[in-house]
């Protein structure tokens, strides 16, 4: 099987004064379809920092990343933005739905920025919320969602432009434990029914253990 998603030597550093601070120091990941694997480390250690750099969200100080045997990194911001909305989904610890539209109506805009048809998206948006056992809370607005349906909108939102690779950034984070193994239970289904590639930063060592692979941040270095 081809590796879909590798980072190479990625480093990250920070002047402070007339100091360097390094937060990443040479870190390499791989990536296959289908495969999940966690990121755990202590606060503070890097590891959104990484998610960030490994989502294209900011740029490492050194190394490279490849999609699908291809380079990322020198892309202009718009073809960066493309790559982004197209073969990336994100889940953070704050889901970030909008507060003024329905569950369907969240689900649906990132295919609607993309340029996509509200009829068609809107049957794929419903199956996503029926997958994710929303089907019955369609039109309810965010502030009448509980955190962890709140939380499993933004799973199918993030699954809705069909993404290579998924990043979740503490997804579990603030639910209780009943909703978080629920939300984490729906995002492993359909890792598998999708071949859906999954790199979730974590702190919970139950949920990472469920995971193919766990990758541990110290001191700037990823110890698998």
């Amino acid at each position: 099987m081809s590796t879909l998603f590798e980072a190479r030597g990625i480093s990250k550093s920070y002047l402070s004064g007339l100091d360097k601070l390094t937060v990443l120091d040479n870190v390499n990941i791989s990536m296959q379809p289908g495969e999940m694997a966690a990121i755990v480390g202590a606060s503070g250690s890097g590891k959104t920092t990484l998610l960030q750099i490994l989502g294209t969200l900011a740029a490492p100080s050194a190394g490279e990343l490849f999609f699908q045997g291809k380079p990322l990194l020198g892309k202009n911001d718009r073809a960066m933005a493309e790559f982004r909305n197209h073969s990336l989904g994100f889940i953070f610890q704050f889901h970030h739905l909008l507060p003024e539209f329905s569950a369907l109506e969240n689900v649906m805009m990132p295919a609607l920025i993309a340029g996509k048809r509200k009829s068609e998206v809107v049957k794929p948006a419903r199956d996503l919320l029926a997958k994710v056992e929303l089907n019955h809370r369609l039109d309810h607005r965010v502030g009448e969602l509980s955190g962890g349906e709140q939380q499993r909108t933004a799973l199918a939102r993030a699954l809705i432009m069909e993404p290579a690779l998924l990043l979740a950034d503490e997804p579990t984070g603030n639910l209780d434990s009943r909703a978080g193994d629920l939300v984490f239970d729906l995002l492993e289904q359909l890792c598998r029914d999708r071949s859906l590639a999954v790199i979730m930063v974590t702190h919970n060592m139950a949920l990472a253990g469920r995971m193919d692979a766990t990758y541990t941040l110290k001191d700037g270095r990823l110890f698998s």
